[in-house]
């Protein structure tokens, strides 16, 4: 696929000659916060995205490495993964953000189990962000076990020995250029893994990334989103750091909804998570009633899983982003549209372009969503 200055056109099938019947498995590590990080292997072809100038998906390959902090939403991009045919999830890393980091393993070991794959590696993240003494935990989001109050029983399974950064930086060196990692919560890991081995930027694949409020409104407070938020000198170094990056903001994310129809059909769809993801849904349902008064859930990691699986379903724009680390809008995020040639310099300039999700197929993803976790 050329890209130039203006929209690339060329569609999935066209840039790709055609799908193949039996492509080979992309490598995964997700870095979540229920908290865990899941790690997958092999790799795919990836079909070129409705692209927005700058932008454009050739061949995808690699492990993919999720961030996050394992929650209801969380937990179903998790299973998205294990469903998706085309990813092997090599691993997950945990961080804090709706749960604190101990929680957050914890968590992950249950669902690797409850998906039933309990070898799936399990790293446990710091507690803390790089440079804040305390982290925001919103246990009042997911309950204060991260799982909607439904108290699952404890995993039989041990988190690895060595730190979640550790466990990146080994499994990107095993499979340079290979793995993709999915970050859906605080970037510490990642950040971490970046300062200690010089050679993590260029051994990633790809990172994809639930993070930022892009032309919008934040949802810890106006300015900023609770992933960026929850470390942001991290994610001003993930962003600045020349990973060929790939970010899903809430300006996407909220426009892509669960009504209580749509959890009921999950529940009854004969899935086998169908009941699980139904239950762990009713506190997260009942946040979304009193905190912003609609009845339904955001599918925020969800979302971000789809921009994986199916990048047809959005439009990017490539760009230098920056994060505000300091005074009254710290964890937001500024993404340089490329709009004007600056006169003198500013803190975008010379920094290496990521691409931002700019348009998303709300119908699209929820169909994508609801095919995985609907199926046994």
């Amino acid at each position: 696929m050329v890209v130039s200055d203006g929209e690339a056109t060329m569609d999935a099938a066209n840039a790709t000659g055609g799908f193949a019947k039996h492509p080979p498995r992309r490598k995964v590590i997700i870095d979540t916060d229920p908290g865990i990080e899941l790690i997958a292997g092999g790799h795919r072809a990836v079909p070129s995205g409705r692209v927005s100038p700058g932008f454009g998906f050739g061949e995808a390959s690699g492990n993919l490495d999720l961030g996050a902090w394992c929650c209801a939403d969380d937990m179903m991009a998790i299973f998205m993964a294990f469903q998706a045919p085309e990813v092997e999830v090599i691993g997950l890393t945990t961080i804090f953000g709706n749960v604190d980091t101990d929680l957050a393993t914890i968590n992950a070991l249950h669902l690797c189990e409850m998906a039933g794959f309990p070898e799936v590696p399990v790293a446990e993240g710091p507690s803390q962000p790089l440079k804040r003494v305390k982290p925001r935990i919103a246990y009042f989001v997911h309950g204060s076990d991260g799982l909607g109050e439904t108290n699952q029983a404890k995993p039989k399974g041990q988190k690895l020995p060595k730190s979640a950064p550790d466990f990146l930086i080994e499994k990107v060196a095993e499979f340079p250029g290979e793995v993709t990692v999915v970050a859906l919560g605080p970037l510490t890991n990642i950040a971490l893994a970046i300062e200690k081995d010089p050679n993590f930027a260029k051994n990633v694949g790809q990172l994809v990334v639930l993070g930022g409020s892009f032309n919008a409104s934040g949802n810890v407070n106006p300015a900023a989103e609770a992933n960026i938020f929850g470390d942001p000198e991290a994610a001003d170094v993930v962003f600045t750091a020349g990973l060929n990056t790939l970010t899903i903001g809430i300006n996407l994310t909220t426009q892509v909804i669960f009504n209580e129809q749509d959890l009921c059909e999950i529940r009854d769809s004969g899935g086998k998570y169908g009941q699980y993801i139904f239950d762990c849904c009713r506190f997260y349902h009942d946040w979304h009633l009193a905190s912003d008064h609609f009845d339904g859930i955001y599918l925020h990691d969800p979302t971000c899983m789809a921009a994986l699986l199916d990048p047809t379903l959005f439009t990017f724009k490539k760009g230098a982003v920056r994060v505000e680390t300091e005074g009254l809008c710290v964890g937001h995020t500024l993404l340089d549209m490329g709009l004007k040639n600056w006169v003198g310099n500013n803190p975008w300039i010379g920094v290496p372009p990521i691409d931002v999700g700019i348009t998303v197929d709300a119908d699209g993803v929820r169909t994508l969503v609801k095919k995985l976790l609907c199926s046994s």
